[in-house]
């Protein structure tokens, strides 16, 4: 079946090493070299890296930078420039929204569009490919699919610039021996968890009944998995993306054993927080701490007010006492602060009887 006949047309578009490539168009000197862009704190990892880096030592993303500037230690380490990153951004985005009408915007270097009806899809992604290097002097990489689950995935296979086309009857024949691990939103410890099973591919994972697969995974995430198998996805290009919460966080250079400090941290925390979302005008009942501890344990503890806020002495007292409730007995790495359960959207916690785990019932109103 031609892309002109299929029942959706999703397109995936993703720059490539869009931070770097934001700073080899400022610093032009730099290209064919060796770049990272990272934080200069012993515990600040790499935001991104150009192709060369990656190619000369396997430096990418989400990498400790201690690691990256001991596996290259002659390449040129760059701190990043967020309002550059942003700016080039709002360019990209424009030339996709001034091509085609439905366009879901998911970071500042990627984004969903259905092309659903158009034409030429094909033509019109390599349009919009080339309007963008016009403009900015970054290119991209596409892939177009049946859905947005498969778009994703298909621009990975013509990294860096290049464009694929790949409907789902090919993909179930090309990715058969894949892990499921292929899908986004199967992680690892779901990889395991069907390895266990005897599931190691997805052809495997397309076989099994969708009733076995959710005796083991429950109902609603085995149902998911059976469609995922089958490289099934009906998640549909939305224009807006509804803000579901908001946080700041921190990472301690040195990890943090003293409560006061912690506390201190968490007011300075919160009035950021508090700040963000008075600028938006949003408010939210869900108020939560997330801590990471010295050995990687992540813990969350929350607690809903009665009624939306976006206050700051309700948000600091009851992260203070979420905190303190807490207690941690280790030293902490990380620290952040949520707000959650906006204005508008239902609560998921009060439709429980009881509080579920990590859910503390405090004694608070939202009255200041």
């Amino acid at each position: 079946m031609s892309i002109e006949n299929w029942p959706r047309s999703i397109a995936h578009l993703d720059m490539d090493a869009f931070y770097a490539s934001v700073e080899l168009g400022k610093r032009p000197e730099l290209r064919g070299k060796p770049v990272v862009v990272c934080g200069s704190g012993p515990r600040a990892v790499v935001t991104t890296a150009s192709y060369e880096a990656r190619k000369l030592a396997g430096i990418h993303s989400a990498m400790p930078a201690a690691v990256a500037r001991r596996r290259l230690p002659d390449a040129v380490y760059l701190r990043p420039d967020f309002p550059a990153y942003r700016e080039a951004s709002a360019q990209v985005m424009e030339v996709l929204r001034r091509n085609v009408e439905t366009v879901e915007v998911v970071g500042l270097d990627e984004a969903y569009l259905d092309l659903t009806g158009l034409y030429s899809p094909k033509a019109t992604m390599r349009r919009i490919a080339a309007e963008i290097r016009a403009d900015t002097g970054l290119t991209c990489s596409v892939g177009i699919s049946e859905s947005r689950m498969l778009a994703k995935i298909t621009s990975e296979l013509g990294k860096p610039a290049g464009l694929v086309v790949l409907s789902r009857e090919d993909a179930l024949v090309r990715f058969a021996g894949d892990s499921p691990g292929l899908v986004p939103g199967i992680g690892p410890k779901t990889v395991a968890r069907l390895e266990a099973i005897g599931i190691a591919t997805l052809t495997e994972l397309a076989r099994r009944q969708a009733s076995e697969l959710e005796s083991t995974f429950g109902p609603r995430s085995g149902a998911w998995l059976h469609a995922r198998g089958r490289l099934w996805d009906e998640t549909p290009i939305t224009v807006s993306r509804e803000t579901k919460s908001q946080s700041t966080e921190i990472t301690f250079d040195v990890d943090v054993r003293q409560r006061g400090e912690l506390e201190k941290h968490l007011v300075e925390l919160a009035a950021e927080l508090c700040r963000r979302l008075a600028k938006r005008e949003l408010e939210g009942r869900t108020i939560g701490i997330k801590i990471r501890l010295d050995d990687w344990t992540n813990v969350s503890r929350s607690h809903s007010v009665e009624a939306p806020t976006n206050d700051l002495a309700v948000v600091t007292r009851v992260a203070l006492e979420l905190l303190r409730a807490y207690d941690p007995q280790r030293p902490v790495r990380l620290l952040g602060v949520r707000l959650a359960s906006f204005q508008g959207e239902a609560d998921p916690v009060a439709a429980e009887s009881e509080a579920p785990a990590g859910q503390l019932r405090l004694g608070f109103s939202s009255a200041a």
